[in-house]
């Protein structure tokens, strides 16, 4: 089940107008269906990105990943579980170096959850603002295929020329 599986899952859970909730990104993350440990084809399968992404995670500290007696990597529940926030987190365009910053900070114990929490709220507001840049760009969208006399989404029909 990739990564796009897993947010389809908690999406559909949810009615159309209904805001994303904690509950529903728990749902996300729930690796119940998941076994407890995974090769690195299944693990970049799971997640939907290339094993190259998952060694260059390892390589930048992100994350501890064991190994078997003969060398092979094998991705436990809790590495792929930091996976999945990692891979959510770089999807919303959080940088490497505070990936790497905030990894640091879980490592070093409950002592930095104000610092982590203050980098999650930067984050969050970052994504917001990212969030009204892209709803302004599809408003543009679809007022230029109602201009060409296309059908528009519920939400900008008022934006319709032949309306108003």
């Amino acid at each position: 089940m990739a990564t796009d599986d897993l947010m389809s899952r908690a999406l559909e859970t949810l009615a159309d107008d209904d805001p994303l909730s904690v509950e529903a990104i728990r749902r996300l993350v729930d690796l119940a269906d998941v076994p407890e440990s995974m090769t690195i084809t299944e693990a970049a399968d799971l997640l939907d990105v290339s094993p190259h992404t998952l060694r260059y995670y390892e390589r930048a500290g992100l994350v501890a990943v064991a190994r078997d007696g003969s060398g092979h990597r094998v991705y436990d529940t809790e590495a792929v579980r930091r996976l999945v926030f990692l891979t959510r987190m770089r999807l919303s365009g959080m940088p490497m170096r505070d990936l790497q910053h905030y990894v640091s900070l879980v490592d070093a114990g409950e002592e930095t959850v104000p610092e982590r929490l203050d980098m999650l709220i930067e984050h969050r507001d970052t994504i917001r603002r990212r969030i009204r840049e892209l709803t302004l760009s599809l408003t543009a969208t679809e007022y230029k295929i109602a201009t060409y006399g296309g059908s528009t989404g519920p939400d900008v029909h008022s934006l319709d020329p032949t309306t108003s």
